[in-house]
Order: C-alpha cells, then structure tokens, then sequence
C-alpha cells in the first residue's frame, strides 16, 4: 500500500511549515534567536570598497557558507567615481527594499496570504552641505526617504497597505533605519 505525504505548505516561495518550525524552536530555546552578521571591508582606491560577506554567527555557533558573496561599492562619475558600483546610500537603499520585501512576503505567507508580485521604488534625498562639510546643520545621512509598493495580490485594495505593514513592522533594517542603532568604531593600525 501506497502513503501519501504531505507536502510542506509553501507559500510566496517560503515553506511555511519550515518557517512555524524556526518560531517553536526560537519559543522553545529564545537564545538561538541571537545572530550576528558580518561584513569585511576592503578599500581599492578612490570611491572603490569590496566586501566580502561570508561567516555568521547564530543558533549558537559559527556558520561559514561554501561561497562568499562580494559587494562592491563605487561612486557616480559626478561623485568623483568611476561607476564601477552603486554607492553606499544606493545600497541602504537596496537592503531597506529587500529587507521591507522579505519581511512582507514572510509574513503574509504565515498569514496564507498569496501574494503574486512585489515592485517597489525607493528614492532617497541627502544634501552634499552635510557631506562635505559646508554647513553643519545640514544631515550628513539621507534626509527623507519615500517608498511605493506595487503588489499583486487577491485581496481587497486597502488590505495592500495592511500587507505592506507586515514589512515595515517586521524589517529589521526598516527597524535600524528608522529607529537608529548603536554603532561602535574603533582604530587598529594595519
């Protein structure tokens, strides 16, 4: 006789029966909820960094990943780049986009919402008075951020605003822009 099996629940391409699995185990044992990220950064001249991304911490141990993933960052030629990369406030641009995005999906599929398509645009403003040092009341950091979603999804049009919520209320990086964190520097000689 032939058994059927059940097949994992998958939602918005998450494995929602996976992911319930991460919230017992994370209810059951909160200390393998902490986890640390990490970046290494390399200058390579004028705008140019590389970092690599590779070892974390989290579910109480090191983990090392079979690839490294490498980020580059440049400037606009205007900027004084060569336009080998997007910048850095592009890039905070696109983690805050990702992270909204895969907190949404995450959630809504916890909830059974399907969702079919996600866009969004993000657009930042910073004003060079603050980078450079010409006036000091002027933000050196990004002074307003806007964001459009776009989603295709069954639900009613004002439940879109309620699916957006799930991201921005879970994000962790929408949570550091728009909340600040800590950030401790210190120097060490090369």
């Amino acid at each position: 006789m032939v058994t059927a099996q059940k097949l994992p629940a998958v939602v918005n391409g998450v494995n929602v029966d996976n992911l319930f699995t991460t919230i017992d185990a994370v209810k059951s044992a909160p200390t393998i909820a902490k986890f640390k990220f990490r970046v290494q950064n390399r200058w390579e001249g004028g705008a140019q960094n590389r970092s690599t991304v590779n070892e974390f911490y989290g579910v109480g141990k090191e983990h090392a990943r079979e690839k490294s993933f490498v980020l580059h960052s440049d400037e606009p030629v205007i900027l004084l780049g060569q336009e080998a990369a997007a910048n850095p406030v592009e890039h905070l641009l696109h983690s805050l986009a990702a992270c909204i995005t895969t907190s949404m999906v995450y959630h809504a599929a916890a909830r059974g919402i399907q969702i079919e398509a996600v866009e969004s645009s993000f657009e930042g403003d910073i004003d060079l008075h603050g980078f450079l040092g010409l006036d000091p009341t002027v933000r050196k950091g990004y002074q307003a951020i806007r964001v459009t979603f776009k989603i295709k999804a069954d639900v009613p049009d004002e439940q879109l605003g309620e699916i957006v919520a799930l991201g921005t209320g879970h994000s962790p990086v929408f949570d550091s822009v728009t909340k600040g964190v800590p950030v401790s520097v210190k120097a060490e000689r090369l």
